[in-house]
């Protein structure tokens, strides 16, 4: 499985970016895809994650209400929409899946439940 994360950029706080992932392959037996963000000198942090099957949504609680993951299966494609962005969320985004090993959603915000992840993408929120 491979994934390939873009729409990074830079945008001026308040403003918004859509990230996209795209994984090679069906994502048949896929899961759950999540998003993880790590800025400078900082840990790997949770974002979101979905679950390909239902559709169920899960966030952080710094992003709640102002992002929103979203999954389109017919084009193995899953987006994150970043509204009102903060200076403080400038890192790197990755994307990431289990790739058909199995996601115990309750643990979705551990790195470690995601056998598979993408380069990730630059996201820099700054006036």
């Amino acid at each position: 499985v491979q994934l390939q994360a873009s729409g990074g950029g830079l945008m001026q706080p308040g403003g918004s970016l859509r990230l996209s992932c795209v994984v090679s392959g069906s994502m048949f037996s896929i899961n759950g895809m999540g998003w993880f963000r790590q800025a400078p000198g900082k840990e790997r942090e949770p974002v979101s994650c979905i679950n390909i099957s239902d559709g169920a949504e899960y966030y952080a609680r710094s992003v709640k209400g102002r992002f929103t993951i979203s999954r389109d299966n017919a084009k193995n494609t899953v987006y994150l929409q970043m509204n009102s962005l903060k200076s403080e969320e400038t890192a790197v985004y990755y994307c990431a899946t289990d790739g058909g090993r199995g996601l115990y959603f309750p643990n979705w915000h551990v790195p470690h439940e995601f056998k598979y992840w993408g380069q990730g993408t630059l996201v820099t929120v700054s006036s």
